[in-house]
This record gives structure tokens, C-alpha cells and sequence, in this order.
């Protein structure tokens, strides 16, 4: 019997493009090619950018990727504005070059049976979250989804998501869309409602913190995509630290970029972010 091709793994850095560009709501969506990325692709994982003038890389999750296009396989990351890095690859055209390393970081766990899952995402952050329900459907997981912002420019579309989760819940702080309010107010209920075996988290510390909280008051696992500056995005700089409890008990810092992002909500030491 002819051996099966070993599936890739482990990051590349590599020469990509920017394929395509859009404004939606509060963000810039760009659509890379990356070559080798894509093929690497797990719920959770990120990449990392050069940026022109800057030393430091910027981590932008995936949100989406395409095994084949008119440019192959290519990839989706989601830009928030939130200084000059962010705001130069915003502005790139169609045709830029930029050189992206990834995939990179530890993904989302999967269930190995089908249970029910709650997956909480706030603002740009809840971009990973969208390729994650689409592999816990593809097990036979009951997958619930809850998206917030601030307002709804801000707010990722749920709609592309309908069709790989039993139910959506919307929530902005200024109830221009859907419930008003923020994650971290509905949480505590929206678990026990949903009767989560696993909670998954992407987004603000306090959301973090909150659908962690509220996963162990009722016995349910969680874990949460934690968002810290990632200077390199590889684990050589160290520039990420993560307070975290580990099995044995011993307070420990990991790497937030290397042993993370995704990590069990039970164990963020969360006073000590």
C-alpha cells in the first residue's frame, strides 16, 4: 500500500501578497497569499507580518482560509487600527508584498466526540473563532456562538457562520444590534443555557476571564485565545509573557505567542495580566 504524504507542519516564512482588500464595518479585511501557510492552517493559529518601518511583526489571526482560488490557497486575516503598523498594512493595495510567517502558536483542542460548545468572541478577536465552528461541525458538535462588540461597526458578521452553528447570539454595548450589553454581562447565562461541555474564548481579558469563570461554575472546559503583544511571534524574543498555573500546581510565565495563545481558561493566573 502506497504511503500517504505527511501532512505539513511547523511554520514557514514566506513571500506573500495582498490578493484582495475590503473595508467592512470597523476593520480591514486583507486576503494573502502565503504559500505553504494555508496547507499549515489550524483554528487558533496566527501569522505574523513584516510591517515597512517597523522592527517589530504584527500577529493578526486567521479567520478564513481558501485551499484554492485564482491565486491558490490563500488566507484572511482581520486589521484593527490601532497604531502606525496596523494602520500601514490597512492601507496596502492589491499587489503589496509582505513577508508572513506562520502558521504560528497553539491552536484550539477539538473534542475528540461530538459534545456541546460555546464560543464566545468580542470585536476583531473573534476571528478565529469562525474557522473553529466549522471544524466542530465537521465532528458533530452542537456549536453555539456568541459575537460582541462595542457597536456594530465593530462587530465581526455572524451571518457566514449560520450554517456551521445550532444557534447565534448577538450583543453590543450600545444595543445597536442585537442585545444590548457586553459578554462578560450575559455570560454566566448564556452557559448554563447552553449547556456547554466546552467554552471557547477569543477577545478582550475580561471576556477571557468571565467565559472561564462561568465555564467552571458548571463544570465545563475552557479555553481562551489570549491576546498579549507578540514583538516576534515566534518564541525567540520572550517578549510575550503569560502568567499561567501549570499542572503540577507551580506558578509559571509561558510564552504567550509559543505556548499559547490558546491555552485552558483554568490555568491564566488572570490577576497577574
Amino acid at each position: 500500500m502506497a504511503e500517504r504524504p505527511a501532512e505539513p507542519r511547523g511554520p514557514v516564512h514566506v513571500d506573500g501578497e495582498v490578493v484582495a482588500t475590503k473595508r467592512v464595518g470597523g476593520y480591514r479585511h486583507l486576503t494573502l497569499t502565503a504559500p505553504g501557510v494555508p496547507e499549515r492552517f489550524r483554528a487558533g493559529s496566527f501569522v505574523a507580518v513584516t510591517v515597512e518601518g517597523h522592527v517589530a511583526r504584527r500577529a493578526l489571526w486567521i479567520h478564513r482560509v481558501r485551499a484554492s482560488s485564482a491565486f491558490g490557497p490563500t488566507l484572511d486575516v482581520v486589521v484593527d487600527v490601532r497604531g502606525s503598523g496596523t494602520a500601514w498594512l490597512a492601507a496596502q493595495p492589491v499587489g503589496t508584498k509582505v513577508a508572513v510567517t506562520g502558521p504560528l502558536g497553539r491552536p484550539f483542542a477539538l473534542p475528540k466526540e461530538a459534545v456541546s460548545c460555546l464560543l464566545v468572541g468580542e470585536g476583531y478577536a473573534a476571528a478565529p473563532l469562525f474557522p473553529l465552528a466549522e471544524r466542530l461541525r465537521e465532528r458533530g458538535c452542537a456549536v453555539s456562538l456568541v459575537v460582541s462588540a462595542p457597536d456594530e461597526a465593530h462587530l465581526l458578521s455572524a451571518l457566514e457562520a449560520r450554517r456551521s452553528v445550532r444557534s447565534v447570539t448577538v450583543l453590543t454595548a450600545d444595543g445597536s444590534v442585537g442585545q444590548r450589553g457586553t459578554a462578560a454581562d450575559h455570560l454566566d447565562d448564556l452557559v448554563r443555557r447552553s449547556r456547554a461541555d466546552v467554552v471557547y474564548a477569543a477577545g478582550p481579558t475580561d471576556v477571557l476571564r468571565s467565559a472561564a469563570s462561568a465555564a467552571e461554575q458548571v463544570g465545563a472546559w475552557s479555553q481562551v485565545a489570549v491576546e498579549v503583544p507578540t514583538p516576534c511571534g515566534t518564541g525567540l524574543c520572550h517578549g510575550c509573557p503569560l502568567p499561567v498555573v501549570g499542572e503540577d500546581g507551580v506558578d509559571r510565565v509561558v510564552r504567550a505567542c509559543a505556548e499559547g495563545p490558546v491555552v485552558r481558561g483554568d490555568r491564566v493566573r488572570w490577576d497577574a495580566l
